[in-house]
């Protein structure tokens, strides 16, 4: 691999070191004539006669002032980007996990890259010379880069979009230009360079995004002062630069300054000889240069860099799945001091399924704050307990100590109790992570509870009993005290956007008809208050609600055991984590069976046990 770019960087090495000859040999062949005649040259300043010696303080001056002047227009021009050479990179393809077949590709990408003549000239191919990374933020497109230009053993150019913009009109279309000068330069140099614009998308918007709308405030009045304003109230500037970086990106070929200059004098002869004499001008040679850009905004970008002979791949970087997950869990876990425990493959496969929805860069985060935690409780290493209180720091909040009055502690025991006893219930499937009444953020407690198994669909039964448990509490609370009070608000939201989606997104209601296709010709809004604003719509939300709240009244009456038991653990303890909670909630079946309390256990004996490996963590902050 890499056969052609190896070829090129040592030709340009040959090349260079036969410039340094040519330059040196005739100083040194008169260095030793000076020497043979019994003249030596002697190191020291050159004598300036005193006439001249009044003149050098007002000549410094000048240069300064020329400098000030000069320096600061000159750097307005400049590239503002940061080459790094290979040996600088740390990253290599192997430090890239959890990215499944983006890697594959970006790997045939880069092997067509170092062996582009064979495709250019054997097969009669056109390598790509733009690559488009999108995805969410921390998914990985730095550090693939990174990986990239490490594995091809090329320069890595990296720039920030918004180290192009200036104050100064025109100076980002002349950094722009700058930059891709650059790149090509370094390419011939070193066989191939690789550039890379984070965040492209403030500097390619989309050009006339706003054209058909009504004008800008001000517009008039600019065009009658003779300013040059679009019609949509869009800077002249910002299609201006968008204008550059398309033709910079279709011009990767353009020949170099030595070149133009020889193909001018070409010209200028054969305007004197016969056609049959005339020179032949040079061709541009081919830049190996393959140009990366960056953004989560993708939608945004002007289409006319999306067509192929620009970006000519867009490769999505989306959030790892479980398996992808697993994979950076194992890589980050190599890297970082740990127990044992977190040995265990089946340990490794449930933190993989608890952080369903993490980006590589959260997963890393995650970590690096466990091991904060074990250093903060005078530890080296850290532990599983230390990953799950980690998650429940960065997903919730810090824990706040509270002091509740005894009244006030049992109304929220009973209503976290009530959440736990429904997902218990109703929830096949799902796994019980947290209940705590311990304060974080604006949640007085919570329930984290997940499904068992990556999903990606939800079926009608399912959101019934997501409903059902998000009603769970202030039903706990009807049933232990006769009333429920502030606690439910944040519940009834989530509640009530689920059920309204379910009538006007889902068809789950009376109609079949989409709320979400008259949303999409509005141009923004609330979905679920035009839902509610539909006197119909309206009425199956509230039958969605009432009819979960009924079957919820049914199941925590009949098992008040479960519900007491866990009210009885959350004051005793305040939190209580996975086989706490089981354990808690198995003694009080026992108990019951043998007091002959128990109605009816709906529970299948056959739906996936509550230990098995899980998948997303939902909390529910519960309690305003």
């Amino acid at each position: 691999m890499g056969i052609d770019v190896t070829r090129a960087r040592e030709r340009d090495r040959r090349r260079r070191l036969f410039k340094i000859a040519a330059v040196l040999t005739p100083i040194a062949a008169w260095l030793w004539i000076r020497i043979l005649q019994g003249n030596p040259v002697s190191p020291g300043l050159p004598d300036i006669p005193d006439e001249f010696i009044f003149f050098i303080p007002m000549v410094i001056i000048l240069l300064l002032i020329a400098a000030v002047v000069i320096i600061p227009m000159l750097g307005n021009g400049r590239s503002p980007h940061v080459i790094y050479l290979p040996e600088q990179l740390d990253v290599g393809f192997d430090d890239v996990k959890g990215l499944g077949a983006v890697l594959g590709e970006v790997r045939h990408t880069l092997d067509v890259f170092l062996n582009h003549r064979k495709f250019r000239n054997q097969m009669g191919g056109r390598p790509r010379r733009g690559v488009l990374f999108e995805g969410p933020p921390g998914t990985g497109k730095t550090h693939l880069a990174k990986g990239m230009a490490r594995e091809a053993g090329v320069p890595f150019l990296f720039v920030s979009s918004t180290a192009f913009q200036s104050m100064w009109y025109g100076a980002t279309s002349r950094k722009i230009r700058s930059f891709f000068r650059q790149l090509r330069k370094t390419a011939r140099i070193h066989g191939g360079a690789i550039g890379f614009i984070e965040e492209i998308d403030a500097i390619a918007t989309r050009r006339g995004g706003l054209s058909g709308s009504t004008p800008a405030p001000g517009t008039a009045r600019a065009t009658a002062k003779g300013l040059r304003v679009d019609p949509s109230g869009v800077s002249e500037g910002v299609g201006g630069v968008v204008n550059e970086l398309l033709i910079q990106m279709q011009s990767f070929d353009e020949p170099t300054r030595k070149q133009q200059i020889y193909n001018g004098l070409v010209r200028t002869l054969n305007r004197y000889l016969p056609p049959h004499r005339a020179l032949k001008t040079k061709v541009p040679t081919f830049a190996n240069v393959l140009l990366i850009g960056a953004t989560n905004r993708a939608d945004s970008l002007d289409p006319a860099l999306l067509r192929p002979g620009r970006f000519d791949r867009i490769l999505h970087f989306d959030l790892p799945g479980r398996t992808d997950r697993r994979e950076l869990i194992d890589y980050f876990l190599s890297k970082k001091a740990h127990e044992d425990e977190l040995d265990i493959d089946s340990v490794r496969s449930d933190m993989a399924g608890a952080t369903m929805g993490y980006t590589p860069a959260s997963l890393e985060r995650l970590f690096d704050e466990a091991l904060l935690i074990a250093v903060r409780h005078g530890r080296k290493m850290l532990s599983l307990k230390d990953l799950r209180r980690a998650q429940l720091e960065v997903e919730i909040g810090l824990p706040q100590r509270t002091e509740y009055p005894v009244a006030e502690k049992e109304t929220i025991a009973v209503h976290e109790a009530g959440h736990a006893t429904i997902a218990y219930l109703v929830g096949k499937g799902r796994k019980l992570e947290v209940l705590s009444i311990i304060k974080r953020r604006d949640a007085l407690g919570l329930l984290a509870h997940r499904d068992c198994e990556e999903r990606f669909t939800r079926g009608d039964h399912e959101m019934q009993t997501l409903l059902q448990i998000a009603l769970g509490g202030m039903v706990a609370e009807e049933v232990f005290f006769g009333e429920s009070g502030t606690g439910p608000a944040g519940d009834l939201v989530g509640a009530t956007q689920l059920a309204a989606d379910m009538v006007g997104s889902y068809g789950l209601g009376d109609s079949l008809i989409s709320f979400r296709a008259i949303e999409a010709g509005l141009m923004g809004g609330n979905l679920t208050a035009r839902i509610l604003a539909d006197e119909t719509a309206r009425r199956n939300v509230n039958s969605l609600l009432n009819d979960a709240k009924h079957e919820v009244t049914r199941l925590l009456t009949d098992h008040r055991h479960i519900v007491a038991a866990l009210r009885d653990a959350l004051i005793d303890r305040e939190e209580i984590m996975e086989k706490e909670i089981l354990e808690t909630i198995r003694k009080a079946e026992s108990d019951a069976l043998v007091d002959g309390t128990v109605v009816v256990d709906i529970r299948d004996p056959q739906s996936p046990s509550i230990g098995r490996e899980s998948i997303e963590l939902e909390p529910y902050p519960d309690i305003d």
